[in-house]
């Protein structure tokens, strides 16, 4: 991972952003958390184990090659299709006991309120679980839109969804900030021509985020908020 941190073009506070697109795993809430339930669940029923190398090979993936990864990988016979129904069912279950917002995402969501800075949400997960996953906190309605796997035709690493999200805005992609968790993520906001903010968590703290526009420690950290213009309220 590179240092975290501001690139040197980058300065304190980036005046060309018109609007904020997160992504949701492991940006917003610590679902990435979930799904490691979810997938030691899936594979331990199979007799496997859920390593934090196949992790980092799913990550901020859509579903069809992140569960062809995990077959790959595990060697095993059923389809992605049959995987992915059951990995959601387990996730579903497992989510309302485990999920939580990540620390700052609310004040950071009320302070883009403040400003009046458009904001939306573009995920590799698929709608159903995108959907429940928002509802736990009712935060939809906070979003000018939600883009899921089922939106795109190509997903992260492919910029297809933040160049659909600035059509979307109605700006260009250089005047919107993304803020992503994985190398995945940042590698489509940075191929998208989008201002990548990158936010590791604990699940991704030692990928590779050199293509970013600049590295931060979470969502509340005052570096993204000056990035973004924004003061506390």
């Amino acid at each position: 991972m590179a240092d975290s941190g501001m690139n040197n073009e980058t300065s304190p506070h980036h005046n060309n952003i018109r609007a904020v697109v997160f992504d949701m795993d492991g940006l917003m809430f610590n679902t990435e958390d979930v799904y490691s339930l979810a997938g030691e669940e899936l594979l331990g029923r199979r007799g496997k184990v859920f390593t934090k190398e196949l992790k980092n090979a799913m990550m901020g993936l859509p579903p069809r090659p992140s569960f062809e990864a995990m077959i790959a990988y595990c060697n095993l016979s059923e389809s992605w299709e049959e995987l992915a129904a059951e990995s959601n069912d387990i996730y579903l279950r497992l989510l309302p006991k485990h999920i939580r917002p990540m620390p700052g995402l609310f004040e950071l969501l009320a302070a883009l309120e403040r400003a009046g800075v458009p904001k939306a949400v573009a995920t590799s997960s698929a709608r159903q679980i995108t959907e429940v996953t928002l509802a736990q906190f009712d935060l939809a309605r906070k979003f000018a839109f939600v883009l899921t796997a089922e939106d795109i035709e190509h997903g992260k690493p492919h910029p297809e969804v933040y160049l659909k999200s600035a059509d979307r805005l109605g700006i260009a992609p250089a005047q919107m900030a993304v803020l992503e968790d994985s190398n995945a993520g940042c590698r489509a906001a940075s191929a998208a021509g989008a201002f990548c903010i990158a936010v590791p968590g604990p699940h991704s703290r030692d990928h590779d985020f050199s293509m970013a526009s600049a590295i931060v420690d979470g969502l509340n950290d005052a570096r993204l908020w000056q990035l973004l213009g924004l003061r506390a309220g």
